[in-house]
C-alpha cells in the first residue's frame, strides 16, 4: 500500500523545496506539479510532490492521521 500525506511547503529552490510535517522539515522534489511556493500544501509521496490541495483539507487529513496514529498507541 502506498501513502501520500499533506505536508506544507516551507521554501521553493526549484527544483526542490522544503516541508514541514510534524516539526520536522524535510527537501523534496517538486518536479510533478507547477507553480509551488511557500505556504501551499502538497500531497507528498515518495519524495515527491503529487499534487496541491488546500489547507483546510490539509488540516482535516492531518488531524484525522493523527487520531488514528494515537489509537494505535
Amino acid at each position: 500500500m502506498c501513502l501520500g500525506i499533506p505536508v506544507k511547503i516551507i521554501d521553493v529552490k526549484y527544483p526542490e523545496a522544503i516541508v514541514e510535517i510534524g516539526g520536522l522539515k524535510k527537501n523534496i522534489r517538486i518536479d510533478l506539479i507547477e507553480d509551488v511556493k511557500p505556504g501551499d500544501y502538497i500531497i507528498l509521496h515518495a519524495g515527491f510532490a503529487i499534487q496541491k490541495i488546500d489547507e483546510k483539507e490539509a488540516l482535516e487529513t492531518l488531524k484525522i492521521l493523527e487520531e488514528v496514529l494515537k489509537r494505535n498507541e
